[in-house]
């Protein structure tokens, strides 16, 4: 059911509800989700919610198992009895709230959140918190930090355990932002809650609590752009790389959206993908690449650029397309002239995508204009030239032309 229908719609007792807790338990609920967790006959929550909710008799307790998506399977199957389940903070931000709405109808949920983690860090800290970036490495690569890494730049962080600060503060180092300032916040709310400061480059504090906030004020150089057309020296390559000026142009044909998924066929070093994933933190890609050399490269490359879910493909098009996801938008860099890989990839593609194809060769230029000829769209031709020293003078030295073709399918 649409929960945006422009209609009234009644308000039924819900089987499920959903309580947010803070580091104060029941003293910091409203009557509400107390109400909420008395009425259930199960209550379901990690072991520490459970410790910060007293026990009631004929009650039935449930730790929630590992791996996540057993409880999410577990409590399926209770549907239609009154079930609580405890979590942390706002259900809704990066919480089983946002995963369970995707499984239940809403109507059947209530969810009651409390102050998230990052709300909290930044009353603490008194920063404005639409001026932020909130993440989670929560069971989540710490990567994905590189894209924000930026002069000036306010990070609130939820941390994956006691030891994330330290890496948190080896990796702002590494990347030449050791003079960040980070303050880790423990036990927000609670009569233990506490905060450590100090700068990434000379972090010396012990690990933390587990549940802690990491807030980072960058300070330092060398943050990433997020617009296409990284430089070269971003990457770890063997030459097959698309150049700067063309990439950039390349990703403005293909025009990443929010969620889409992109297949990088003959990926290369995985530029194109990778720069299509940082557009959006919601954009997705798969990189299809058969050297094996070059399959470490885009590893690597993933994660120094702060895409770590880039998806490595490993094999030749088109037999490594097979049973992939549908995408949004295909960029042939490489194998345009091998049987069959565009009209396949022409007919994988959903309709509106975009499909873009780089051609160098005489050969797969002559594929591109005929590609042209049948599907329509649009063709050009990128020359860029760069200075280079001739003797005593300077000339421009001109790399070799690229055929761009962009179609988008019906």
């Amino acid at each position: 059911m649409d929960s945006m229908t422009d209609r009234k719609t009644a308000l039924t007792a819900p089987w499920l509800t959903i309580v947010g807790l803070g580091e104060d338990g029941l003293d910091g609920l409203g009557a509400r989700a107390r109400q909420a967790i008395a009425a259930a006959t199960i209550v379901v929550g990690g072991e520490r919610h459970l410790r910060l909710v007293p026990e009631q008799a004929g009650q039935q307790r449930l730790s929630w198992p590992s791996p996540f998506s057993k409880g999410i399977a577990m409590v399926l199957e209770m549907r239609g009895r009154p079930v609580c389940i405890l979590a942390t903070g706002d259900p809704m931000h990066y919480g089983v709230g946002a995963t369970l709405s995707q499984r239940i109808p809403l109507e059947e949920m209530l969810i009651l959140p409390a102050s998230s983690a990052f709300s909290l860090a930044a009353s603490r800290l008194g920063w404005a918190l639409q001026d932020c970036v909130c993440l989670s490495v929560h069971g989540r690569p710490l990567e994905l930090v590189h894209p924000h890494l930026h002069p000036g730049a306010k990070l609130l962080i939820l941390s994956d355990g006691g030891h994330t600060p330290k890496l948190l503060a080896e990796l702002l180092t590494q990347r030449h932002f050791g003079a960040s300032r980070l303050a880790v916040l423990e036990h927000m709310g609670s009569p233990s809650e506490c905060r450590q400061d100090g700068s990434a480059a000379t972090w010396h504090h012990p690990d933390s609590a587990d549940m802690n906030v990491v807030a980072i004020d960058c300070a330092g150089h060398g943050g990433l752009c997020a617009l296409a057309g990284l430089p070269e020296s971003a990457y770890l390559h063997d030459g097959q790389l698309t150049k700067r000026d063309v990439r950039a142009a390349t990703l403005a044909r293909l025009a990443p959206e929010p969620g889409h998924l992109l297949w990088d066929v003959g990926a290369g070093c995985g530029s194109i993908g990778i720069e299509w994933m940082r557009a959006h933190p919601r954009c997705r890609a798969v990189a299809v690449e058969a050297n094996v050399g070059r399959q470490a490269l885009i590893e690597r490359n993933k994660l120094a650029l702060g895409v770590p879910g880039l998806i490595v493909v490993a094999g030749h098009a088109p037999e490594a397309l097979q049973g992939l996801e549908q995408p949004d938008a295909i960029f042939i860099g490489g194998g345009l002239t091998a049987l069959d890989v565009p009209k396949i990839c022409w007919e994988a593609l959903k309709p509106g995508g975009r499909l873009v194809v780089n051609a160098v060769t005489v050969e797969s230029q002559t594929l591109a204009m005929a590609l042209h000829k049948t599907w329509g769209g649009e063709l050009c031709q990128i020359a860029v030239s760069h200075p280079e020293p001739l003797g005593q003078f300077t000339i421009w030295r001109a790399a070799l032309p690229v055929v761009i073709f962009t179609a988008v399918k019906t």
